[in-house]
């Protein structure tokens, strides 16, 4: 897989890119990252690449051409743009899942008071991390990238993808580790007992609870 970051701000996703996981799956040919300065394809000798919206308003708007100049630079037959917008679809592990399976993703980060809409004439979908407004979309570009990556077969075990979280629209279950008593706090007797079918049972419906207690929304899903 092959993700192109574009955005104003490069420099932002150096420790995304050179930690953990994402930099193991990196490593080992597993995932290709770029990230793409949208100023690069700025045709003015100052790379200015916003300007003041047409009808007046605060901010600043993300220019036509730069981006769309960077689109068709990028873009190849098997590529999905997604624009990260607060207006978008809301991402989730089913997108995440999608994506995984795609051999090229662009992602673009808006800024300021945004794209220009016409943009949106040249995207594949629009997409929000969540109903709240950040200052661009690069912490939304690694939060879908590193969702997506560790998906990717190879990444991470198969299972512990199995057992995580939205699974199945269950949340995932607690888990413990020495010592078996931390200041009263003490492990669960089943998870010590070895009966490998009384732990599943716990585990399920610990999921249950902890998902009508924080997400019933997903509950409603299974129905």
């Amino acid at each position: 897989m092959v993700i192109d970051i574009l955005t104003l701000f490069p420099k932002m996703f150096e420790g995304f890119l050179s930690e953990s996981i994402i930099k193991r799956a990196i490593d080992n040919k597993l995932v290709t990252i770029n990230v793409h300065n949208i100023r690069d394809y700025s045709k003015l000798k100052n790379k200015q690449v916003d300007d003041y919206p047409f009808g007046g308003g605060s901010g600043m708007v993300l220019m036509c051409e730069p981006i769309y100049d960077a689109i068709c630079d990028l873009r190849r037959e098997d590529s999905l743009v997604i624009m990260l917008t607060p207006g978008g679809y809301t991402f989730d592990e089913k997108r995440a899942y999608e994506f995984s399976k795609c051999k090229h993703i662009i992602l673009l980060c808006g800024h300021y008071e945004g794209f220009d809409e016409r943009i949106s004439n040249f995207v594949d979908m629009k997409l929000s991390i969540g109903d709240y407004v950040l200052t661009g979309g690069e912490l939304p570009a690694m939060v879908i990238s590193d969702a997506v990556v560790r998906l990717i077969p190879g990444v991470i075990r198969k299972e512990s993808l199995d057992s995580e979280s939205f699974n199945d629209n269950l949340l995932d279950y607690p888990n413990y580790t020495k010592p078996v008593d931390f200041m009263g706090y003490k492990v669960p007797d089943v998870l010590l007992s070895g009966h490998h079918k009384n732990i599943d049972e716990y585990r399920h419906n610990e999921q249950i609870r902890l998902t009508k207690e924080y997400r019933n929304d997903l509950l409603e899903k299974r129905d």
